[in-house]
This record gives C-alpha cells, sequence and structure tokens, in this order.
C-alpha cells in the first residue's frame, strides 16, 4: 500500500536502520544521507519516510511531504556550504530517467559545476 514501508525497499531499509547509511539529517518526515556513489563533492539523497515510488505519486498522494523533501534539500545545501556556488534537485521518475531505487527521493548535487543540459 502507498506510503507504508516495503520489505524489498532498499530506502524503506534505511529509514527503519535495517541497512546503514550516512545520514546527514533527519526529521519526522525525512531523511537524508551520502549517496554511495557520489557524482559531485556534494551528493545527498533526501526521502520522505513513507514508501511512494515515485516523485509524481509521492507529490499526488501527498504534496506537503513534497515540500519537506525540498525543504530539507535546502537545508542539506547550507549544511555542506553550496549555497552561494549553487546546487541541483533532481528527481528521476522512472528507468528511463536513471531511478534505480523505487521510493520517491531528490538528489542534492553541488560542489561543483553542473553543466545543462545534464547527462
Amino acid at each position: 500500500m502507498a506510503g507504508e514501508p516495503q520489505a524489498d525497499c532498499l530506502f524503506c531499509k534505511i529509514v527503519a536502520g535495517e541497512v546503514p547509511a550516512t545520514v546527514v539529517r533527519e526529521t519526522g518526515t525525512t531523511v537524508a544521507f551520502r549517496d554511495i556513489n557520489p557524482q559531485a563533492p556534494t551528493h545527498v539523497l533526501v526521502i520522505p519516510k513513507a514508501h511512494y515510488k515515485d516523485a509524481a505519486a509521492l507529490a499526488a498522494a501527498e504534496p506537503q511531504l513534497v515540500a519537506d523533501v525540498l525543504r530539507e534539500a535546502g537545508e542539506v545545501a547550507a549544511e555542506d556550504k553550496v549555497v552561494d556556488t549553487g546546487y541541483r534537485v533532481v528527481f528521476n521518475t522512472g528507468t528511463g530517467a536513471g531511478q534505480t531505487v523505487f521510493h520517491a527521493h531528490a538528489h542534492v548535487l553541488g560542489g561543483r559545476g553542473l553543466q545543462w543540459p545534464p547527462g
């Protein structure tokens, strides 16, 4: 069921403390942790504690939770001191966009030049 922890979800296991992660921030609704394959000096994932398969499903079900994720993305950028130089927040949705864990999550990337278009 949407919003409920999924036994086969890596990120749900991180939320539950069953899988280790380098957590940098945690709130009542979100967890932020360092990506294990960083693409920039700052590469942190911000996830809702509730399970939704992607950003679209999360936004449709719980718009306030999307706001929580985005607010925490800004806090991560501030703590990593990338606000002044710029940072990117990315939600990959679907395999064609590079989503590999089907639990909604935002990538916070910064600390190097981020060209446009990405990819």
